[in-house]
């Protein structure tokens, strides 16, 4: 590429639909062409026109994204620095670059609802309202936490718990704790390391990392990010529409060797995640020209800008294919009722997530805690559970070690967290990731000593009263719009009379 200087004033020129230019990373960019391809729409990209778009493209674009999309002949060259203003600290590096001591020292944070306090906090706007966001009136992202709540322990007593092992084995890997970091989108609106700080922690405290296919940082980054060379991951897939892509990716994360390969099921369209649409609605709805080839719903969200191209004609028969481009065990990410994880079974798949996608999908599906239940009921009336070859995992609302002992005594290999990483990244980077999976593993002890069970073996469907699990008492609110998990604010004043 050319390293030909250009002012900030020649840029600020092209800034309309006619000849937009914008900056990244003190680099100039003739997007203009790429306008109505843009999976968000042309006018978040009209919004930096002839300005430095690099605050909003970071954190939901990998590096290396305009140069693999973008011909060489779209370059233009690099910004002045002689000629660029000196502005303000922003918004969103206020919010993951601030003082330390702003903070509560990170030893306060005692569990993980503690870090989900101080996100707010810090968070930008856009970001908390994406990284909290639940479908529609939000019901099932409450219940997925409260559904742990209708479960009670059956303690034994006088058991030898003085030595106490929690480590297990996820699809043959080992873990220190029968949970692993399950993949979230868009890292780096929270922190600029954004899913690094994840890989971080995970290989420190030996838990596996789920890697997402819609991460802020490039696979090749996460992957480079490992602290140990024997450090296990996964890889979270949504598969595109361009089969190819999809075969692609695949085979990447196969060669650098990723050790399972989870299939997203529950997406085939995003759920109205409204509290994301408000804040996103407003980032876009600026004054700009209308270039009559707006193909993306601006209201639709985050979500919906960085998503559109997966494919919702996804069916079983599409599994054969994938099984063709793969040796690594294929496990099925967002599973809800018995007869698809009994189909799963017999297709000889390697496992199901029992998963409503974080309560961001469909509003009303049950909690995976629940589905867990019929699921190894079906299973075991068919002969097919235990199986060592099928392993069942859940996610979604787990906060506690608590919660995932119950998922343990009810058949679950190992859970998936996400938010409350995201969270604790947000606030203290990697070390707060860390601080988070430290705390599980001494509620896991204590747990683990209080119930009688000195091994995961040893925490068996016995331990746990599940009679009131399907009873879905209090779950819904009496009146959802009371409810929501925040409303819209309005400059509305009283009606007159």
């Amino acid at each position: 590429m050319s390293e030909k200087l250009v002012s900030a004033e020649q840029v600020a020129k092209h800034n309309n639909a006619e000849s937009c230019w914008v900056i990244v990373n003190g680099d100039i960019w003739d997007v203009t062409d790429f306008l109505p391809e843009h999976p968000g729409g042309s006018k978040i990209i009209l919004k930096y026109a002839g300005k430095d778009a690099t605050e909003e493209y970071e954190p939901i674009h990998p590096p290396g994204t305009l140069e693999d999309n973008l011909p060489k002949e779209k370059y233009i060259g690099k910004i002045d620095p002689a000629t660029v203003k000196e502005v303000a600290v922003t918004e969103t590096k206020q919010a993951v670059a601030q003082d330390p001591n702003a903070l509560p020292p990170l030893d306060q944070c005692l569990n993980l609802y503690d870090f989900e306090v101080v996100a707010k906090k810090v968070l930008k706007p856009t970001a908390w309202a994406y990284y909290s966001s639940g479908a529609d009136d939000e019901v099932t992202m409450r219940e997925n936490s409260s559904a742990y709540g209708r479960i009670w322990f059956r303690p034994r007593i006088l058991r030898d718990v003085s030595k106490v092992d929690f480590s297990t084995t996820l699809l043959g890997q080992k873990s220190s704790l029968p949970i692993y970091i399950t993949a979230t989108a868009l890292g780096r609106l929270g922190h600029p390391d954004g899913e690094k700080n994840l890989t971080i922690a995970a290989g420190k405290e030996g838990v596996i990392q789920m890697i997402p296919t819609l991460a802020s940082c490039s696979f090749e980054e996460i992957v480079g990010a490992r602290v140990r060379e024997d450090q296990v991951q996964f890889f979270q897939l949504y598969v595109n529409a361009n089969r190819s892509i999809t075969e692609k990716l695949v085979k990447k994360a196969e060669a650098a060797g990723v050790k399972g390969l989870f299939v997203t099921v529950d997406a085939p369209q995003l759920g109205r995640r409204e509290k994301d649409m408000r804040m996103k609605f407003d980032d876009v709805g600026s004054r700009v020209q209308n270039d009559g080839k707006e193909s993306v719903d601006r209201s639709q969200g985050a979500a919906r800008a960085i998503s559109s191209f997966i494919d919702p004609s996804l069916n079983w028969k599409d599994l054969e294919w994938l099984r063709k481009v793969t040796k690594m065990p294929i496990v099925l990410k967002g599973v809800q009722a018995w007869e698809d994880a009994v189909k799963a079974a017999e297709l000889g798949l390697a496992g199901v997530v029992l998963s409503n996608h974080g309560g961001r999908q469909l509003d009303y599906a049950r909690s995976g805690i629940e589905v867990l239940e019929e699921v190894v009921s079906a299973l075991k009336q068919r002969g097919l559970f235990p199986n060592p070859k099928f392993e069942i995992f859940i996610d979604g609302g787990v906060r506690r070690a608590s919660d995932v002992l119950k998922a343990v005594a009810m058949g679950a290999t190992a859970v998936g967290i996400g938010r409350p990483f995201l969270y604790a990244y947000s606030a203290y980077g990697h070390a707060g990731v860390e601080h988070a999976l430290q705390l599980l593993k001494a509620e896991m002890e204590m747990n683990m000593r209080l119930i009688g069970a000195p091994t995961l073996k040893d925490v068996v469907p016995e331990m746990v009263d599940t009679r009131a699990l399907s009873a879905h008492i209090n779950s819904v609110p009496h009146s959802h719009g009371e409810q929501v998990y925040e409303r819209m604010a309005t400059a509305i004043g009283p009606a007159k009379l």
